[in-house]
């Protein structure tokens, strides 16, 4: 066995002093069973493959996680690159340790049009284990964190596309679940790889750096030692340096050299408990002047992954601002390991910390996202919004804290709350003042939130939320509601198809359903609406099916595979009679109305059934769709027009007013009087005339409201005449 090897063995073996004797007996079974199922197997750096899962495991320990954590570390890419099954972990080690290692293991089985997709789907995967498991997110991170370590051997397009996926989601990951340290080794090691010149750089000027402020680092440390004890603190005093790109974040954020940026050094005192947190800041604030509206309480209001500290920047000696942090050792460990330091506790403590709550509430939310998402790169989308959460803090009228990413509006705070809250949403008070939906909140906002349980969420909403969770139930609602439209519009057209014909037929009773969807290869009967409601299937052609199949009085024995084909062409002995459907506007994508035209309510108008895109709308008068249903009857039905309400639909006017000052301004007066929008305008000017065109685009809700609007506009004096156009 090669020394390196039998190294790394003996290094895990002896940072897992914390399991017990049979523990590591289970534990030594697992590296021999790591090594033998991986020999012949070498990474790109020339050692054995196995040398891998080993660091992997390692990791791992200097966490404290459990055996099987462990095990499941030494195993993770047994499945992926050997002839190992999950069964034959299952038989050895156990169910829990197999269903960790298959959430760890990537979706390769599977064919995915690209290199994204297939990340995106495995992340999914990933993270769907974590929510069942928090440790396979633990040795992922292990996993990433090696990986991200022995990069060298890599060509540099990979590397640059490992560290740039690990930027943007494996270090928030680790930040997310307070794993600071991880955090800031994978920022690091990512920096170095994506701009390795400036990371060598700025290296070297903080190394420099350390060295010129050594002996002031060493004689704050001693001042502070010496003065808590006096206001009845005993505590730990240790310097911290930030990571070298949070460094060079700062300097790009606010760009400034590094020689500007003071606080790279600061102090974190740990002490023995709560009340000691608050006693070492008044300590500190009476050694050192603090710098107004630079203390953060973050006990009283931990972060979002859970994080817990007094932040205070205060001016130290040669006018050089210091960062210190004060916190207890159980949340120093909290905020070093984030939620590995469950294991570290479990044993200590029955309660769950608020790290794990938060961790928990958080997995619950991906698996509410994921359960509303189809596509997983669809999913990575909000996973990557959710990363990124600068927080704010606001309040319901009860006084309960509600955590948001910076730049939330009251609909991710409903949404946040209950998604029947959200989904009912209809306005809302800020600090007892009626605010807008698409307000941004600040700090310490309190919001009602104005419900009707008859209110729907409007499309609109997704350009402003923020949070994740909000966008993704208002997507499922509006597919589901368009869904539902469609499927009612399509149900309606086929009862209007046996209305319409001589023979009598009971929609419910007479129609052999289960024959028509078999013939039609479709599954249910909302399938069949759905299909009829977006013009792919025609509902008289339906029907004509019905008839041959109730004749028939007995189903084939054998089906073409055409069958949707032959309903098609049985619409050439379909007539053109006074075929008719009336339309009420609530039919979302089954019904559009066509841009040649532009027809409104009251309009004769008449409909062409569409493949795809249902029943398009056009004027009789529009010459187009004139011709084309002279070519194709079969395809074209005549609207009757219900009462539409709260919708507003475009129509154009063209206007020859004389050319005088304000006359643009009197047509708009004229126009805004009987409350119709403007959308669009353009100006053409006639050489050699006083005269001009107009061509106005409006909002209009039927022809009574167009009606008045020309009544008002011939009001005008400069107007020497007003049409209504056919097409923009």
């Amino acid at each position: 066995m090669p020394i390196f090897k039998r190294k790394i063995s003996d290094e895990l073996l002896k940072a897992t002093y914390y399991l017990s004797r049979s523990d590591r007996a289970k534990l030594k079974r697992a590296i021999s069973f790591c090594e033998s199922a991986h020999v012949g197997q070498f990474r790109k750096t020339g050692e054995p493959y196995s040398n891998h899962p080993i660091n992997v495991a390692l990791i791992c320990a200097g966490w404290k996680l459990d055996v099987e954590a462990l095990v499941a570390g030494l195993l993770h890419d047994t499945v992926e690159d050997t002839a190992t099954s999950l069964q034959s972990i299952s038989n050895f080690y156990g169910d829990k340790i197999a269903e960790l290692v298959d959430g760890l293991s990537k979706v390769d089985r599977l064919v995915y049009k690209s290199y994204e997709e297939k990340t995106a789907e495995n992340f999914r995967k990933m993270l769907l284990a974590t929510a069942a498991d928090a440790r396979v997110i633990l040795i992922k991170l292990a996993d990433r964190l090696h990986n991200m370590q022995t990069l060298s051997a890599l060509s540099e397009k990979k590397k640059r596309r490992i560290s740039k996926e690990t930027l943007e989601i494996f270090a928030p990951i680790a930040h997310r679940l307070g794993f600071n340290e991880v955090y800031r080794k994978l920022e690091d090691l990512c920096f170095a790889n994506l701009y390795p010149k400036r990371y060598g750089v700025l290296n070297k000027a903080i190394s420099k750096a350390r060295g010129n402020r050594k002996e002031i680092i060493t004689e704050l440390q001693k001042k502070i030692i010496h003065h808590i004890p006096s206001f009845g603190v005993k505590g730990k005093v240790f310097g911290r340096e930030k990571s070298l790109y949070s460094v060079y974040l700062k300097m790009k954020e606010k760009r400034v050299s590094f020689a500007e940026v003071f606080d790279i050094h600061g102090f974190r005192i740990v002490v023995n408990n709560l009340t000691e947190c608050y006693l070492c800041l008044g300590a500190l604030h009476k050694l050192f002047k603090p710098i107004p509206g630079r203390f953060k309480d973050y006990i009283a209001l931990p972060k979002s992954n859970g994080y817990q500290s007094l932040h205070t920047v205060v001016m130290g000696p040669y006018g050089t601002p210091l960062e210190l942090q004060i916190r207890t050792e159980r949340m120093h460990s909290l905020s070093e390991v984030g939620i590995a330091s469950h294991w570290l506790y479990k044993k200590k403590e029955k309660d769950t910390s608020p790290l794990q709550f938060k961790t928990h509430e958080w997995m619950k939310s991906l698996l509410s996202v994921h359960k509303q998402t189809a596509a997983p790169s669809e999913f990575i989308d909000y996973l990557k919004i959710d990363l990124f959460p600068d927080v704010i803090y606001v309040f319901t009228p009860q006084g309960e804290i509600i955590e948001l990413p910076r730049g939330s509006t009251p609909v991710d705070f409903a949404y946040s709350i209950h998604s029947d809250v959200g989904k009912n949403c209809t306005g809302a008070r800020i600090n007892n003042q009626n605010s807008p939906l698409d307000t941004k909140l600040k700090n310490g906002d309190v919001i009602s939130v104005l419900q009707n349980l008859n209110a729907k969420p409007d499309p609109s909403w997704l350009t402003f939320v923020r949070t994740s969770k909000a966008r993704a139930a208002i997507r499922n609602t509006l597919k589901k509601e368009t869904h539902e439209r469609v499927i009612a519009f399509g149900k309606k057209l086929m009862l209007h198809a046996i209305n319409e014909m001589n023979e009598k037929i009971v929609f419910d009773k007479d129609v052999p359903w289960k024959s028509l969807l078999f013939e039609l290869n479709l599954k249910s009967r909302d399938e069949l609406f759905e299909k009829i409601g977006l013009g792919y299937l025609y509902a008289d052609a339906v029907l004509q099916r019905v008839l041959i199949i109730r004749k028939s009085k007995s189903l084939p024995s054998v089906f073409s595979s055409d069958a949707k084909q032959k309903i098609e062409l049985s619409m050439q002995h379909l007539t053109d009679a006074a075929r008719s459907i009336s339309i009420n506007g609530n039919e979302g994508p089954a019904v559009n109305y066509a841009a040649c035209c532009f027809p409104i309510p009251g309009d004769a108008a008449h409909g062409y059934l569409s493949g795809g895109k249902g029943l398009i709308i056009h004027r009789k008068i529009c010459a187009g769709s004139v011709k084309q249903r002279a070519n194709d009857p079969a395809r074209w039905i005549d609207i009757i027009w219900e009462e539409i309400h709260d919708t507003q639909f475009t129509c154009y006017l063209s206007l020859q007013v004389e050319e005088s000052p304000g006359v643009l301004a009197k047509i708009a007066s004229a126009i805004s009087i009987t409350k119709s929008n403007i959308v669009d305008v353009s100006i053409n000017r006639h050489k050699g005339s006083h005269f001009c065109t107009l061509k106005i685009g409006l909002e209009i809700t039927h022809r009574v409201h167009l009606a008045e609007v020309l009544r008002n506009i011939r009001k005008v004096s400069a107007l020497a005449k007003v049409t209504r156009l056919t097409k923009s």
